[in-house]
């Protein structure tokens, strides 16, 4: 008997099952109260549903671990996980600490100078201290208090501990004045160089001694900046401050709404913090109020950079908060400025990001549209893209500037093919060596389909294959600058538009790489076949959200990844997507004109050290009159008369190659209808008998040739 009744009316209870119907009663209160376990029927358990499961049992560590999906953090900081990286902050460090080195061995005869003349106060300073010890003078406040009082029975205590005190101290005093008087006789029987130094030594101690409190010997060689630590206090604030109602509502209900997984820590030149924001509250929600979140952290709008975190869910939010403006921040040296050498087939060297880490471009497999306004950049941007190619001996570089500008001009010294300019000749130039490389298409994918799958198992290009020349499989890139100039031409846009949608889709496979670059990234100047397909883009200050979805993707502006946010001394400072999992921001590399220069001579030496130069850098103006993708549509109306009205392909090419053998020799079907595709023109099936036999094969249509001939010459100016 415990509390006085019977015990037989009891029985045992499971603690763990009561927790558990405790817990699905909480979760849902409307809910009755019914038995579980043992004490509920068969027919019950098969109409209930458990929707809350137990939790794991504490001896069975392994599901504790899954269940609480724990994420290591890493073992080494990030700076020590990139070579550059490292040595970029290795190379800070020994600055810093260089310079105040250098700092203060300038300043050291002034602080001399400080010395002698503190010197004086600090030998009162000594002398009067001494005074004070020795003869207690400490205890004197005490002893007077004893005396105000009358307590004569605590002053004659006071009194003798005094006594006792001043003569111990005399006697060390006396003890201490024979050994500076024996020091000083040793001294004045010294050379002449250590009674100099023993000066030297007596006056910079009397001098440390008399310095005032509020003037230090020694000035600071660095200032710290005025930037507030980032702290949580802050960071609520901010994210208060946005006028998110989710985020209001939340906060209003407990001080956990907003939470943070790890430590607020420095990271790089700025504070690195990383949020879980309420329940609803996505990182885009935060990134579109960017210019509010910096308002409500006192920052400039360069400093703070909100990022999604692509392996979390949508509300896991890192906030780094810069120490300055990125714009402000030195720039980085590229590195490949002053040597090596670059590989095509590994990412380039393209920029840093916001924290100062090294960014890069795999441009293999690739292709690349930079756009912005004017003068924030952008050629910039392409010019170290273009020079970290021509450091890769095995690329064929084409370059096509179409401002007129010469800002491109370094290509002229390592380009298999060059033009200048806005004008006809120039687009014209540009249009034929599409062309061409257009035609390289059908070639490359005969030959990769034609190589054994040990060499090539994945058919596609390998540094392996682009190395055999006798393949002609090296790595081809096309850099088209103010290519609206290109897009938007009378004559020439629609066939360019063609030729650089069928680069985009088949050229990165087969090592063809194409580059744009447009100050005007609009439906007629950047077609949309184009920028849909593009799978790196490099998106630097534009006005508008068309513009910006148009550089960076369709509903790029919607998810928060807005270059309009860039102001204009955000120069060189961009949105960069497709390189790595998540948008970056990114600023290019600065080279100037004289260092593009000279990193374009060195590129120069290696290519012809490997036998490499060709074409317009090495001397071959190309006659472009007499190849075949000037004269393509004039060769086949030539070869084919007008009473023929369907013509199979391998006629075609064998009367073509009859025509101009240097020009269309080997030339296959496939080729000639690769040619005529960016002209508009398809081949049909056609069909007749032969020996009696119905035979079905491709071929073309002259009346389709006739027409795009004569809309070829009415789109020409006159005059």
């Amino acid at each position: 008997m415990i509390d006085g009744t019977d015990q037989r009316d009891a029985r045992v209870v499971s603690l763990d099952r009561a927790r558990d119907r405790d817990r699905r009663q909480h979760a849902t209160p409307d809910a009755p109260d019914e038995p579980t376990g043992a004490d509920q029927s068969d027919g019950d358990e098969a109409t209930r549903l458990l929707v809350d499961q137990a939790e794991p049992e504490r001896g069975d560590w392994l599901a504790e671990l899954a269940e609480r999906n724990r994420r290591r953090r890493p073992i080494l900081p990030g700076w020590l996980k990139s070579r550059q990286e490292a040595a970029e902050t290795a190379k800070w460090v020994a600055e810093y600490y260089a310079h105040i080195m250098a700092y203060q061995a300038t300043r050291s005869p002034l602080y001399l100078l400080r010395l002698a003349a503190r010197s004086p106060r600090g030998a009162a300073l000594v002398i009067g201290g001494a005074h004070r010890w020795v003869f207690d003078a400490e205890g004197e406040p005490v002893r007077m208090a004893a005396v105000q009082r009358a307590d004569a029975e605590l002053y004659l205590k006071l009194s003798r501990q005094r006594d006792a005190r001043v003569r111990l101290r005399v006697v060390v005093a006396l003890v201490a004045l024979v050994v500076l008087m024996l020091a000083g006789i040793l001294v004045a029987a010294a050379p002449t160089w250590a009674q100099w130094a023993a000066l030297a030594l007596l006056v910079g101690v009397l001098g440390a001694a008399g310095a005032p409190a509020d003037r230090p010997l020694i000035d600071r060689a660095v200032v710290p900046g005025r930037v507030a630590r980032l702290d949580s206090d802050i960071v609520l604030r901010a994210l208060g401050a946005l006028g998110i109602a989710e985020i209001n509502k939340a906060r209003a209900k407990g001080a956990d709404a907003v939470t943070f997984p790890a430590p607020i820590t420095r990271d790089g030149p700025g504070w690195r913090a990383e949020v879980d924001l309420p329940y609803g509250v996505t990182v885009t929600d935060v990134i579109e109020r960017r210019d509010r979140l910096a308002s409500g952290l006192r920052r400039p709008l360069g400093c703070v950079w909100p990022e999604p975190v692509s392996d979390e869910h949508p509300g896991r939010l890192v906030l780094w908060v810069g120490d300055r403006d990125m714009s402000k921040a030195p720039h980085t040296a590229w590195p490949l400025m002053t040597s090596g050498r670059a590989d095509l087939f590994k990412p380039l060297p393209f920029g840093t990001d916001q924290r100062g880490r090294p960014v890069s471009i795999p441009l293999m497999f690739a292709n690349l549209l930079i756009g912005a306004i004017p003068r924030m950049g952008k050629t910039f941007a392409l010019r170290v893209v273009m020079l970290a190619a021509a450091l890769d001996v095995l690329a064929e570089l084409r370059v096509f500037e179409l401002k007129g500008t010469g800002d491109l001009s370094f290509a002229q010294k390592v380009a298999h093919d060059y033009a200048s300019g806005a004008d006809d000749d120039a687009i014209a130039a540009c249009v034929a060596s599409l062309r061409e490389v257009y035609g390289e298409l059908v070639t490359r994918a005969k030959t990769i389909s034609g190589l054994p799958k040990d060499i090539c198992p994945e058919n596609k290009v390998t540094p392996e294959l682009a190395a055999k020349r006798s393949l002609g499989l090296h790595p081809v890139v096309v850099a088209v600058d103010e290519c609206q100039e290109l897009f938007s031409h009378p004559v020439h846009g629609e066939e360019a538009a063609k030729l650089c949608e069928g680069l985009i889709k088949r050229g990165p496979a087969l090592g063809i790489i194409l580059v744009l670059a447009t100050q005007r990234p609009d439906a007629k100047s950047l077609p949309t076949g184009i920028s849909a397909n593009v799978g790196i883009r490099f998106c630097l200050r534009v006005m508008g959200q068309v513009e910006n979805d148009m550089v960076l993707g369709t509903s790029a502006y919607k998810n928060g990844v807005r270059a309009t946010t860039f102001t204009a001394k955000d120069k060189g400072i961009g949105y960069l997507v497709g390189a790595a999992d998540d948008p970056q921001i990114a600023r290019s590399a600065y080279i100037d004109g004289p260092a593009a220069d000279a990193i374009a001579d060195r590129a120069r030496a290696l290519r012809e050290a490997a036998g490499r130069l060709s074409g317009f850098a090495a001397g071959q103006t190309p006659d472009r009159a007499a190849g075949p993708a000037v004269t393509l549509l004039d060769d086949i109306a030539a070869v084919v008369p007008p009473d023929e009205t369907d013509v199979w392909s391998e006629t075609v090419v064998a009367r073509l190659a009859e025509l101009r053998p240097e020009a269309y020799r080997g030339w296959e079907p496939k080729q000639l209808a690769a040619a005529l595709a960016p002209h508009g023109i398809d081949t049909v099936q056609i069909g007749r008998r032969v020996n009696g036999r119905f035979v079905n094969r491709r071929g073309i249509n002259r009346d389709a040739i006739t027409r795009a001939l004569t809309e070829r010459d009415h789109a020409r100016p006159t005059g």
